[in-house]
């Protein structure tokens, strides 16, 4: 028989059952569209947490008084007399010496909740003192106007650079450049405006204004303990070399050992490492947990074509006995079952594609090609596998018994 005869009859086939067949590609469907979008979901969420994470520079290493714990890990005991971190640490950090692979130190000192007044219009934020280098360190660029300098700091001048949000809550559409902020009491001259970075997680980035560190201290949080310390590696890769070189100077400075440590130190590209491998085992899993309803679209398939194989006996014998081989009536049901996935696969790309365009739980989708093209694959290979059997089954009925058949 020819390919083309063998396609109508198993097209004819499929159109017998006009509701029958209509059912068994709505599971592939939803199975191929279940692929598609859960695994864009993992990648879309991957991406994001990646972009959250590289807002705040990946080479960024942030060192914190105090030990940090997170399900039970954190290094040990903390030391009975906790030191403080002082600006002689940052400056210890900074030596080339004991750390080469170090490009940049500032020391942080925060005030949380300072209202700025201008105008009449007021606004909390969090006001941070530190050194210029803070804003390399943490990927702050300025879209308006200039950092302060280390003479800034030096005479302990009351310049300040603001955050978008603080420009919005407090300036509206006015231009903030070179006018007097009012943060705390103290009166600053706005010589910067940060721009935009949006949020990481629940964090707003552009919620901010920093300013020397002699300034912030003198006139707001007094001379005590640092909050934390923000360093620079010089490269990604070095990041974890860098950490090791501050254990090794904070610890010598500090008196402590692994056990022990009174502060902490969070290694942002280890935690952008982190974060990818968990969200690629997160994407692993819900890509198979979306195969399985493939699985069971598949035992559809293999279901309605032995309905098919036993509605259709009589007609299987006949066809046998005017001269129909073993090979026509296999090819005729496997054509019929990879109609089905082939329709089915189709249908749910399109609507994996559709339904990906649209923020799902508060994640952007990012569709995977590989997904598409394998899901799809898959589909076609389930319509094959799963009625493989069924058709076998017709192709090995006797003419004579069929033709029995009641």
């Amino acid at each position: 028989m020819m390919i083309g005869e063998t396609f109508s009859h198993g097209l004819s086939g499929v159109l017998a059952n006009k509701l029958r067949s209509a059912l068994t590609v709505l599971g592939i469907l939803i199975g191929v569209a279940a692929v598609i979008v859960l695994i864009a979901v993992g990648n879309g969420s991957s991406q994001a947490v990646a972009a959250s994470i590289q807002k705040l520079g990946t080479n960024a290493i942030l060192v914190q008084h105090g030990s940090f714990r997170f399900g039970g890990f954190g290094g040990g005991n903390a030391s009975s007399v906790q030191r403080d971190l002082t600006i002689d640490d940052a400056q210890a950090i900074l030596s080339s010496t004991n750390a080469p692979d170090v490009q940049a130190v500032a020391p942080v000192k925060q005030d949380q909740g300072v209202s700025c007044t201008w105008n009449g219009n007021s606004y909390s934020t969090n006001l941070t003192g530190t050194w210029p280098s803070y804003f390399q360190i943490s990927n702050y660029p300025v879209s308006q106007g200039t950092y302060f300098t280390n003479a800034d700091v030096v005479s302990g001048a009351r310049s300040i650079v603001i955050g978008q949000t603080v420009v919005t809550q407090v300036y509206g559409t006015h231009n903030p450049i070179g006018t007097t902020l009012n943060c705390g009491g103290t009166p600053f001259q706005v010589v910067g405006v940060l721009g935009a970075k949006g949020s990481s997680g629940f964090t707003d980035l552009d919620d901010v204004a920093i300013a020397p560190l002699t300034t912030v201290q003198h006139n707001l949080t007094g001379y005590g303990s640092l909050g934390s310390i923000a360093v620079e590696a010089t490269s990604a890769d070095s990041a974890t070399a860098a950490q090791n070189e501050i254990y090794t100077i904070l610890d010598g400075r500090h008196a402590t050992s692994a056990a022990s440590r009174d502060y902490s130190v969070i290694n942002q590209s280890s935690i952008l490492s982190t974060s990818q491998s968990t969200n690629q085992v997160f994407t692993v899993l819900l890509g198979a947990v979306a195969a399985i309803s493939l699985l069971v679209g598949g035992i559809g398939i293999t279901n309605i074509m032995l309905v098919s194989v036993t509605e259709r006996t009589r007609e299987i014998g006949i066809r046998k006995a005017i001269g129909a081989n073993r090979r026509t009536i296999l090819s005729q049901f496997l054509v019929e079952a990879t109609l089905l996935s082939v329709v089915g696969g189709v249908a749910g790309v399109v609507i994996g594609l559709l339904v990906s365009r649209f923020q799902i739980a508060g994640v952007q989708p990012v569709i995977l090609p590989v997904s598409v093209a394998g899901a799809f694959l898959v589909s076609v290979a389930i319509g094959l596998f799963f009625g493989s059997y069924p058709a076998n089954r017709a192709a090995s009925l006797r003419p004579i018994e069929a033709l029995r058949h009641e």
